[in-house]
């Protein structure tokens, strides 16, 4: 089962991607926050010091470890993004450990493919 701390509207899209991902089990957070909080975690983590729309942080990648599995956190900034929905999908997908910048476009197909399939 999959414990899942996230905005109520922003869950189906959550539920969405973890199935996708063949993520049954854990924890997982999505946070909406303001451009200055954003900025800040993209300087810290990443080196960036610029605001962006969504960053995800991948907490354990080992999937077979015993008990609960903590899957990451998805940070999302509702000011710098124009679906939230897509942020929150795009954000678990780096969090399964999927890379749109060396997949040849394996992950926006799979996000689309996802956003599709949503009411």
């Amino acid at each position: 089962m999959i414990e899942l701390d996230c905005p109520a509207a922003l869950r189906p899209a959550a539920l969405a991607a973890l199935e996708a991902c063949g993520l049954e089990q854990g924890h997982m957070a999505v946070e909406l926050v303001k451009p200055e909080r954003i900025r800040e975690l993209n300087r810290v983590h990443r080196g960036v010091d610029a605001v962006t729309d969504v960053l995800a942080f991948p907490l354990d990648g080992a999937a077979d470890t015993p008990g609960p599995r903590e899957i990451g956190d998805v940070v999302i900034c509702p000011e710098h993004t124009r679906d939230l929905r897509e942020a929150t999908v795009h954000g678990i997908l780096h969090l399964a450990g999927h890379d749109h910048e060396v997949d040849r476009g394996e992950m926006l197909a799979l996000q689309a493919r996802i956003l599709a399939q949503l009411p």
